[in-house]
């Protein structure tokens, strides 16, 4: 029988590792063992801090350089978090360890209020590029906060959860 380090039972395992254990938390939607969501959701925050970065530009200098910028930012910001939506409910749906957390659904709301918000800022441009200050910016800013509620949970069920990461149960 095996004892200490080696035995997966042993009391003095992690509690995040007793969990991963008991529940099933890897990824339904992988790329060799790496799960889509989270290699996704890097390009929607980039373009969320860009827009906004662009818009503070726009304020600041008044160049309509700015608002060409702005529309293009705008518009990657919602389809790649429209992508990343669609893998990440994925997620939600079919794996039950996630499905079980709450950090999960706050993560999802969060997410699913952003995308929102993201397309209407885009919609914005699209039609109305004169309201973009004062409009654009406070959406951009809306979507930062927003972007920074959703990440948070999103880390908590990585580095809490343990969520769709891979793990040895052996130390």
């Amino acid at each position: 029988m095996a004892t200490g380090k080696d035995d997966p039972s042993a009391t003095s395992q992690s509690p995040v590792l007793l969990e991963l254990l008991r529940l099933d938390t890897g990824s339904a939607m992988a790329l060799v063992g790496h799960p889509i969501h989270v290699m996704m959701v890097h390009f929607p925050i980039a373009f969320v801090i860009a827009t906004l970065g662009v818009d503070v530009f726009y304020w600041w200098s008044g160049d309509v350089f700015w608002v060409r910028v702005g529309l293009w930012a705008a518009g990657f910001t919602f389809w790649t978090g429209v992508a990343a939506s669609l893998v990440g409910t994925g997620e939600l749906l079919f794996v039950r360890g996630i499905r079980m957390r709450e950090a999960s659904w706050s993560h999802a709301i969060a997410a699913m209020t952003l995308v929102a918000t993201s397309g209407a800022n885009w919609g914005l441009r699209l039609n109305y590029p004169e309201s973009i200050l004062p409009h654009g910016l406070a959406l951009s800013a809306l979507a930062a906060a927003l972007a920074g509620f959703a990440g948070w949970h999103g880390g908590k069920l990585v580095f809490d959860h343990g969520i769709g990461i891979l793990v040895s149960p052996r130390n």
